[in-house]
């Protein structure tokens, strides 16, 4: 099969992310096999190709928003039958009898594997997965309108239950792409008396969040006439939500939701000021990977209000354009490979 394979750690370029044929995975009595549709783009695959975010081996095909039909199924297969359309997340296995587990936050288990960086992923044509962490999806809605949802939705989705965030306080999100473009449809249902403010580098960025809904859109460094009680961090670096810091209500709370950061600014750090953007009861707090959970009430949620990402199909053959786009924040929302 064709697949997109990341060889070698380094800047994105032809010599260590390049498409090539492939074996077809085998499935175990447990697995299924999914022709590929579509598979969303995301940053993470540029942090696994740069090595922010190492994969656990190498070659490996990358991608973690995977939507196709199912095409086989191993013998001790319940949940899915042949013909059936299902998706896949980041999260593709975790051990499921640590502590974490057991307590539902099994996006912490020592053991939890990401699709597309500790197992083969979706950039393929075919994709094999666990049956129990794989979703079934209902057909009549297109592929590329799904594929989005199981990774810069889904999680975005997680981030804005980890703010705190209660109806008719102020949301603020900082940087504007395939994730935080869902959470403001996501804030827009669940909290409809929240105002949501946009902090965003690229003023087509800001326009874009504007036009989707959002009240107030600023540059980065733009204060705001009044302060959010939560922020969420999509960018992958880390002067935005540290600068924005300050602006944060007492008791807030800044909600980091990106796997990795770029190399810390050390002249930046020392800027930082306990008094000023942390004081009051400031809380900051990450977002690591994602739990079934999550996925299921968050597609649940997306059937219910009706909401669809904003996305760019592009075909199979361009990942690598996709990915350089994606780099040069040349995106509009979501951007999704078009397989079969």
């Amino acid at each position: 099969m064709r697949a997109w394979v990341i060889k070698e750690i380094g800047e994105l370029n032809p010599r260590n992310f390049y498409l090539s044929e492939v074996e077809e995975p085998v499935i175990a009595l447990n697995e299924i096999l999914i022709k590929v549709f579509v598979c969303g783009v995301c940053h993470t695959e540029l942090d696994e190709i740069e090595g922010r975010a190492k994969p656990s081996f190498l070659p490996i095909i990358p991608g973690h928003q995977i939507v196709g039909e199912v095409v086989a199924i191993g013998e001790c297969v319940n949940k899915f039958q042949i013909g059936d359309l299902a998706g896949a997340g980041w999260i593709y296995s975790t051990c499921g009898k640590c502590a974490f587990c057991k307590r539902g936050l099994e996006n912490l288990c020592p053991e939890f594997k990401g699709t597309g960086k500790d197992a083969q992923g979706g950039y393929a044509e075919y994709f094999k997965i666990r049956e129990d962490f794989a979703f079934k999806l209902p057909h009549g809605k297109k592929p590329e309108k799904l594929a989005p949802l199981f990774c810069a939705g889904g999680i975005g989705y997680r981030a804005l239950k980890l703010s705190g965030l209660k109806n008719g306080e102020i949301l603020g999100l900082i940087g504007f792409g395939a994730s935080n473009h869902l959470v403001l449809k996501i804030a827009k249902v669940l909290y409809p008396d929240s105002p949501v403010f946009v902090f965003a580098r690229n003023p087509n960025q800001r326009l874009l969040a504007l036009s989707l809904g959002a009240d107030k859109a600023f540059d980065i460094e733009e204060e705001p006439e009044e302060y959010p009680q939560a922020l969420i961090d999509t960018t992958p670096v880390w002067r935005p939500p540290f600068y924005l810091l300050k602006y944060i209500k007492p008791g807030g709370r800044l909600v980091i939701n990106a796997i990795r950061k770029e190399d810390l600014d050390k002249e930046f750090l020392l800027n930082l000021s306990y008094e000023r953007d942390l004081w009051h009861e400031r809380e900051i707090k990450t977002v690591a990977n994602i739990t079934r959970q999550d996925i299921e009430e968050f597609l649940m949620l997306v059937d219910k209000a009706q909401i669809e990402p904003e996305f760019e199909i592009c075909p199979f053959e361009r990942a690598f354009e996709a990915l350089e786009d994606l780099k040069n924040q040349k995106i509009k929302g979501a951007k999704v490979l078009k397989i079969n």
